[in-house]
């Protein structure tokens, strides 16, 4: 990393745990209000759909955003509004505002990643790329998997819950502030730089970041029912989706220090057929302990590096506005997936049985393959020409 940018990357560390311990905290916390207040799961899917469709609705413009206003002043602005949207909750209990609530969360929280991530990748040089992106990711999800922790903790103050959890966002703004350098370039967007240009040259970075997200989501919420199918009892079934965030976490930066020394690309093409390869085993090796949890950990290391990898991926492929154009392309994917991806892979294990989990995420893990595959081709046909 550039040593002038050292000091600017670890402010930027700190204020990204901040929020994803805010982010963390914030969503089981809301699930965990309204099940208190008798409402179903059907209202808690649609209040998290409220947030994923905030994001999305936010990405044709994040480019134009952060070039027009400035990332810094986005970033701040960004954590300001998820910050007072989530400390509103505590003062009204209509569902309708709690849902333009969480649209505004989510689109503050679509550019504060779209941009962060650029911003981190910005910061670091070619040579430690994968190492620097595997830190910040690293670091997002240790302290949003701390979210629930504090959930547990606060859930029996009705009466202040949600001002904490909106006060916690507001502690990354002293972190900022701290930061000297500018976050991507403040140019003018050029018609190269919207997301309708940029898209056509991620597919791979796109899908790979889908793959990601269901896999994310499904060993939080389904992984567990897919274990007590096959006898588990339930508490150790809960612990399947911890093996493979322990995966994810201990491993991403050994992976990243790996891309850097043999090729970013050969390791993300690796990742994914160590994917390919361990998930048809899960069913067979789930009766085996001694074979079940190191296969846990193991694909729970190549899956995360899959998403890590693609976003250094977009570092090397893009600079300034078009960076953030793809970071913005990266969080759609992630959103529109973890919300989809769920009630698809739900659906075919009630009509056809426990493992279409394992086929969900196989096709995925293939398709990435195919976009890789077919990115190379179109490069080598576009050579020859």
């Amino acid at each position: 990393m550039k040593v002038i940018y050292t000091r600017d990357f670890l402010a930027l560390i700190l204020s990204v745990a901040v929020v994803g311990l805010g982010s963390g905290a914030t969503l089981p916390l809301t699930a965990l209000a309204l099940t208190q207040a008798g409402y179903g799961t059907d209202v808690v899917g649609l209040l998290s759909a409220a947030q994923a469709g905030g994001g999305l609705l936010v990405v044709p413009l994040a480019g134009w955003i952060a070039a027009r206003f400035g990332g810094r002043q986005v970033i701040v602005g960004a954590v300001l509004v998820v910050g007072l949207a989530t400390a509103s909750m505590q003062m009204s209990s209509n569902l309708w505002v709690w849902g333009v609530l969480r649209i505004l969360c989510g689109a503050a929280l679509m550019l504060l990643f779209t941009i962060g991530e650029a911003w981190v990748n910005q910061l670091a040089d070619d040579a430690t790329r994968g190492r620097v992106v595997a830190i910040y990711a690293t670091n997002f999800t240790l302290f949003q998997m701390a979210g629930p922790v504090l959930v547990s903790q606060i859930a029996d103050f009705t009466a202040w819950r949600f001002l904490l959890c909106g006060a916690l966002f507001m502690l990354a703004l002293p972190a900022l502030a701290a930061i000297r350098s500018t976050p991507v370039s403040s140019a003018e967007p050029q018609a190269h730089d919207s997301w309708r240009h940029v898209l056509p040259q991620m597919p791979a970075l796109v899908i790979g970041t889908g793959f990601f997200a269901l896999f994310d989501t499904i060993a939080l919420s389904l992984m567990p029912l897919f274990a007590m199918a096959h006898g588990i009892s339930g508490e150790v079934a809960v612990l399947f989706a911890s093996a493979l965030l322990l995966g994810d976490t201990t491993m991403q930066f050994p992976i990243g220090w790996l891309a850097d020394r043999l090729g970013r690309e050969r390791v993300h093409i690796g990742a994914a057929v160590v994917v390919v390869v361990l998930l048809p085993l899960l069913p067979w090796a789930i009766a085996s302990p001694w074979l079940c949890w190191p296969l846990l950990y193991v694909l729970g290391a190549a899956a995360g590096s899959i998403y890590t990898l693609s976003l250094v991926a977009c570092g090397e492929r893009f600079r300034g506005v078009a960076l953030v154009s793809a970071s913005s392309l990266v969080g759609a994917s992630w959103s529109a997936a973890s919300f989809g991806g769920p009630l698809l892979a739900g659906a075919l294990m009630k009509s056809v049985g426990d493992d279409a989990m394992i086929g969900v995420l196989l096709a995925s893990a293939l398709a990435f393959l195919v976009a890789v595959w077919w990115e190379k081709r179109r490069g080598a046909t576009q050579a020859l020409q």
